[in-house]
C-alpha cells in the first residue's frame, strides 16, 4: 500500500526523472561491457548479495566483516582498479553523442568499407601478408589511435594492402577503423594474457585477442605464417574463417545489411556462446 500511495503522489517531474535516469543506464551500460569491468561489477554485486544473506540468516560476525568491508570498499576499489577506472572514463569521453542517442553509421558506407576489407584480407590470406585490422564501435580507441600514425584515408583494398605490404614501415602495428575511415596504422594494442589460448599463437593473435577484451572492438587477424583468418569479438577468438563467413560475420557484428541468402552465415551468436578458450584448427603464426 506505501509503494502505490508513493505512486499516486508523484509528480510529471519525478516520472521524467526516471525515464531519464533509465535512459542513461540503458545506454551507458553497453559502453562498459568490457571483460575486466563485467568481472569487477559481478564481484561488487556477490559482495552485497552476500552481505545481505549474512544479515537475513543472523550471521552477525560474518555480516560485520562484511560490512567493514564494503565500508572502504570504494576507496579500496579506486586504488586497486585505476587503470581500469581510467580506461573506463576514457571510453565513455569518446563516445561520439551520435551512437549515444542510436544513430549508427550509414548501412551503405559501412558495407563498402566491409567489402573493401574482405577483398584486402582475401588477396593477404591468398599472399601470406600477416594484418591486424580493428574495427572501432561505440568505443572510440584514442588511447590506442594515439600510438600509430595518422592516416584518415577511406577504406579501399589497395590501401589496406599497401599498408600491411611486408616493406612497408606500418605492416607490423595494428589498423583502425572508425567513423567508416582508417583512422591509423601502425597502433600498439595490448596483448592478451588469457592463458587458455594455443601457446603457438603469435604476437599478432594475442593483441587482437588483447583489443577484443578491453575493448569493444571487432579485430580481424590474417596470419603472415599460413594465410588464415580469424576474428576476435569480446575476447574470443573464431579462427580459419573462409571469405565468405568473414564478411557475413563482419556484418553481423557492424549492424549492417545482410544479404538475402543467408545460408552458411556464422551468427556473431554463436561466436559469442563460444568459450574463451581459442580452439586450434590447424598451425598459426609465430612473430
Amino acid at each position: 500500500m506505501n509503494i502505490i500511495q508513493q505512486i499516486l503522489k508523484m509528480q510529471w517531474s519525478d516520472y521524467l526523472d526516471i525515464l531519464v535516469v533509465a535512459f542513461l543506464i540503458y545506454k551507458l551500460l553497453p559502453l562498459l561491457r568490457t571483460p575486466h569491468i563485467m568481472r569487477l561489477a559481478r564481484t561488487v554485486i556477490a559482495l552485497v548479495l552476500i552481505a545481505w544473506v549474512t544479515s537475513v540468516a543472523k550471521l552477525y560476525t560474518i555480516n560485520w566483516i562484511l560490512n567493514q568491508f564494503l565500508a572502504i570498499g570504494l576507496l579500496a576499489f579506486v586504488v586497486l582498479f585505476q587503470p581500469e577506472l581510467r580506461r573506463m572514463l576514457d571510453h565513455l569521453g569518446n563516445v561520439k553523442l551520435s551512437k549515444f542517442f542510436g544513430m549508427p553509421q550509414p548501412v551503405q558506407e559501412m558495407d563498402a568499407v566491409i567489402t573493401q576489407t574482405v577483398r584486402a584480407c582475401e588477396a593477404m590470406s591468398r599472399e601470406k601478408v600477416g594484418a591486424l585490422i580493428v574495427f572501432a564501435r561505440d568505443q572510440r580507441l584514442e588511447e590506442y589511435f594515439k600510438t600509430g600514425t595518422p592516416i584518415d584515408g577511406q577504406v579501399s583494398d589497395q590501401l589496406v594492402r599497401n599498408i600491411f605490404f611486408k616493406n612497408s614501415p606500418l605492416h607490423d602495428g595494428a589498423m583502425i577503423i572508425r567513423d567508416g575511415r582508417i583512422a591509423a596504422a601502425g597502433c600498439v594494442l595490448p596483448l592478451s594474457t588469457n592463458e587458455n589460448l594455443p601457446p603457438e599463437l603469435g604476437t599478432r593473435h594475442r593483441a587482437g585477442v588483447g583489443m577484443s577484451e578491453a575493448t569493444d572492438a571487432v579485430v580481424v587477424i590474417v596470419s603472415e605464417e599460413n594465410g588464415s583468418i580469424s576474428v576476435a569479438v569480446g575476447g574470443m577468438l573464431k579462427r580459419s574463417l573462409k571469405v565468405a563467413t568473414l564478411d557475413k560475420l563482419l556484418r553481423q557484428e557492424l549492424h549492417t545489411a545482410q544479404p538475402e541468402d543467408d545460408g552458411g552465415m556464422f551468427p556473431a551468436q554463436v561466436l559469442r556462446k563460444l568459450s574463451g578458450k581459442a580452439k586450434e584448427d590447424g598451425s598459426d603464426e609465430k612473430k
